[in-house]
């Protein structure tokens, strides 16, 4: 049993419809579900992903209006991939960020790979990465309604980076508990620091890698909005992930126990430096209850709250997005 790679990653916003406008319009990602934080329901959650949502293709983003900033620290996910085709695509970007204002970097390389670093507009750290024909996990599929050309366009996530004071105690969960095997190292881009770890499950690549990296000098990050809530990873079906359900449990991390979440089944449970992991199954998918052509189109809710909807409804604030 392996965890194939990342699921999803999930983040805190203030501003959903700026939010909105920044990942379909500037990024052309596609909102594949306009959904409710199941654990509050006053808040909206919205998944953007490739053109038919699928797995290892979604950042998804928890709306909480009036939310404080973070202050980056350690004890974080602190910054995401998104994988791109090329190296040319990169170039695209770059040309494209500037034209709109979008804060970035120059070109680099980060785990052997050519990389470019952003931020949205409430400061997530957001990093495109070109696959170059590079093998391991297969890339999500281009959402063509957009302005963004094809060949261009962001088809998925790539790895997340765990920035910790103490980089072995996550190190081994990662290995002996996750399966991750140590891939090789890459020197840091922010000063004199150890090289960035990188760990890899499944078939590897860009969308199967976590990296770890240490950085003593920082204090804890306080978590607000544009900080990450928590990275998910891939596990195929509902018989694989009761063995990784126990699996967890036995090992003796406090977790959520199985979590129905309709569209996909979901264990919790905290790292020793306290960064919230997710396991997640590919199944049923998020077109259970919506076409693939209509994705993200209505407010969505699970079966079992949708009894509630009147009452959800009543509660939620207006959300114009904008097409």
């Amino acid at each position: 049993m392996i965890l194939t790679g990342l699921h999803h990653v999930s983040i805190l916003t203030g501003k959903a419809e700026k939010n909105y406008e920044f990942y379909t319009k500037i990024l052309g990602m596609r909102l594949i579900k306009k959904g409710v934080n199941q654990d509050d329901t006053t808040s909206y959650h919205l998944f953007y992903g490739d053109a038919k949502g699928s797995p290892g293709t979604e950042l998804t983003f928890f709306d909480f209006p009036g939310l404080g900033h973070t202050y980056p620290g350690v004890s974080s996910i602190s910054s995401t991939f998104l994988r791109v085709k090329s190296t040319e695509t990169l170039l695209f970007w770059k040309n494209r960020f500037e034209q709109l204002g979008v804060k970035h970097e120059e070109i680099k390389t980060r785990a052997n790979r050519d990389t470019l670093a952003f931020d949205d507009f409430e400061g997530t750290k957001l990093i495109l990465s070109a696959d170059n024909g590079e093998v391991g996990v297969e890339p999500g599929q281009p959402w063509n309604q957009t302005q963004i050309p094809a060949e261009h366009a962001i088809l998925g996530l790539g790895a997340v980076i765990l920035t910790v004071a103490v980089s072995e105690p996550t190190a081994h969960v990662l290995t002996e508990v996750l399966g991750f095997r140590f891939v090789g190292s890459y020197p840091s881009l922010v000063g004199n620091f150890p090289d960035i770890e990188v760990y890899a499950t499944g078939e590897g690549g860009a969308g199967a890698e976590v990296h770890i990296e240490k950085r003593p000098d920082l204090p804890r990050e306080r978590l607000g909005r544009g900080g990450v809530h928590h990275v998910a990873f891939r596990v195929p079906n509902k018989d694989e992930f009761t063995y990784w359900v126990k699996r967890i449990q036995q090992s003796g991390f406090i977790n959520s126990g199985k979590v129905d979440r309709f569209y996909f089944s979901a264990l919790y449970f905290r790292e020793p430096n306290g960064i919230l992991f997710e396991l997640s199954t590919d199944t049923p998918g998020f077109d259970v209850d919506e076409s693939v052509e209509n994705l993200g189109e209505k407010l969505s809710l699970p079966p079992f709250m949708e009894h509630k909807r009147n009452e959800i409804e009543a509660k939620l604030r207006p959300l114009e997005l904008k097409k």
